[in-house]
């Protein structure tokens, strides 16, 4: 008979492994962890000049988005026939019509709402476009 391991045939039964037995293999000590390498070249903590740059993309698209918000809010008051008198009516009022970009009076249709909708809804896109490629721009443009 030879020594030489033979391939298993079908019908065969499982051989154990060579491998250790389980109590074997877990009294032996485990290899060191490795040190954890940061993904960037300055480390996991951020520049103050990262910080500055990401504050500064913060605010631009919040102010997008704030003035986006007016410009619909408008719309939305004017379509509901918003009381005008109303404090918050007159504060919208005046915020949209400065943030409208010139854009209030670009159509005119038969219905004043549907003017209304469309000539600041088309401004509160302006807005979240200009916004959103400014802030992409500043993170761009920072090192």
């Amino acid at each position: 008979m030879t020594d030489t391991p033979q391939p298993p045939h079908s019908g065969d039964r499982l051989v154990a492994s060579s491998a250790p037995p389980r109590s074997q293999a877990q009294a032996q000590p485990r290899p060191e962890p490795r040190p954890h390498r940061p993904a960037r070249p300055g480390g996991p903590v951020l520049t103050v000049w990262q910080r500055v740059v990401g504050a500064l993309v913060y605010l631009v698209r919040l102010a997008s988005r704030v003035a986006a918000l007016a410009l619909v809010l408008h719309a939305v008051f004017t379509v509901f026939s918003a009381n005008p008198a109303n404090v918050w009516y007159r504060f919208v009022e005046t915020l949209a019509a400065t943030l409208s970009l010139g854009l209030a009076n670009l159509f005119r249709f038969a219905d004043p709402h549907l003017t209304t909708i469309v000539n600041y809804g088309l401004a509160a896109v302006v807005w979240l476009i200009i916004g959103s490629a400014l802030a992409s721009l500043i993170r761009r443009a920072a090192p």
